[in-house]
């Protein structure tokens, strides 16, 4: 683990805006932070592309919703996998819901993107 490489440390608070409310609901700021050929494996089961999240995030996102502010996050770690490429793995704990998850991060011109994610449920009881 290379927790302290700025390439980890970039994709981590990349992941970590993607996790705020004010940057799920607002297509520009979530759109610089996804890949052109963004995919993920949600963690309800379904299949989703770039285009599927930047149109269901800011609708489904209320920023001043409680709810939607609490997104707890654990044991957050990252490794460089290639010069500009960056594999995270952390849990989640939302509205009572926790969740495995682990993306892929790229740098490109743009920056940092988000590459691939994906969410695997998990009950209370496991952690």
């Amino acid at each position: 683990m290379t927790d302290h490489d700025p390439a980890v440390q970039a994709a981590i608070e990349g992941e970590l805006r993607l996790l705020d409310p004010e940057v799920r609901s607002s297509p520009e700021p979530l759109g610089a932070l996804l890949h052109p050929d963004f995919h993920e494996f949600g963690s309800s089961g379904r299949r989703w592309d770039r285009a599927t999240t930047l149109a269901r995030l800011p609708v489904d996102t209320d920023p001043s919703d409680p709810e939607d502010r609490y997104v707890v996050t654990s044991e957050i770690r990252g490794v460089r996998l290639a010069p500009d490429v960056v594999h995270l793995t952390f849990d989640t704990e939302y509205g009572g819901r926790h969740a495995h998850r682990s993306s892929l991060w790229r740098r490109t011109a743009e920056g940092w993107q988000m590459y691939f994610h994906q969410g695997t449920p998990f009950s209370a009881e496991e952690a």
